[in-house]
């Protein structure tokens, strides 16, 4: 059985009063724990990326095909950049919509930590920094340990499915296989992000969310893209 832990709305807007949760959050994906938390999509479940055995916990928990690898949220472009390979159209649009609800397919690192479990023995990565002050808070916390700042970050939903947007709906379905649940209410948007694959000089858009198709176009057009 998980822990439940709901966090008020007035405490998002002094995160150094709750630092010691946040805190927590780390320590339970250092020693290979899953976690439930908010974005600024819908929520999520994750862990530590480097833990064959976590990427195991939740392709099963999830009922989630092998063959399709799992998304990953980071604190920053730098993080980013140790396990991916930005080509320029990738690096103006994370320079544009990160943080924020844009999901980057990225090549694979040759030399990389990421073990090939999490992207399905794929050479390639989806990375996101995400908006929401609690996940990136985890994250930065990560990298300032020394750690990799970055934890995997699938939908807290069942494969095919509707996500979660609340931390009650992932509770209902994950309390008793999930180790801690952060739920601080609805999310941002309620809806998956934009999922654009930048390995090719041409981007390929798999899925639309709140940024759509021609705010991206016309923003990379503006940039000679």
């Amino acid at each position: 059985m998980g822990f439940l832990i709901r966090i008020p709305k007035k405490y998002l807007e002094n995160l150094e009063q709750i630092k010691y949760l946040f805190e927590i959050a780390v320590d339970y994906i250092l020693s290979g724990k899953l976690l439930a938390f908010p974005t600024d999509s819908v929520y999520g479940i994750g862990g530590d990326p480097l833990s064959s055995e976590v990427v195991e916990k939740l392709y099963t928990i999830k009922y989630r095909d092998r063959n399709k690898g799992l998304l990953l949220l980071v604190s920053d472009f730098e993080e980013a950049s140790k396990i991916a390979e930005f080509n320029e159209v990738a690096k103006v649009l994370a320079e544009k919509y990160w943080p924020g609800q844009l999901t980057l397919i990225l090549k694979k690192k040759a030399q990389n930590i990421i073990p090939p479990e999490v992207t399905a023995n794929q050479d390639t990565i989806g990375l996101r920094v995400p908006d929401n002050e609690i996940v990136l808070e985890i994250l930065k916390i990560l990298k300032s340990k020394g750690k990799f700042g970055g934890i995997i970050g699938t939908s807290a939903n069942y494969s095919g499915e509707e996500p979660s947007v609340t931390g009650a709906e992932v509770a209902k379905t994950f309390l008793g296989t999930i180790d801690l649940i952060i739920d601080s209410g609805a999310s941002k948007s309620k809806i998956p992000t934009t999922i654009v694959n930048c390995t090719q000089n041409k981007i390929n858009f798999l899925r639309i969310g709140v940024i759509d198709e021609t705010s991206i176009n016309e923003f990379l057009k503006s940039k000679g893209h």
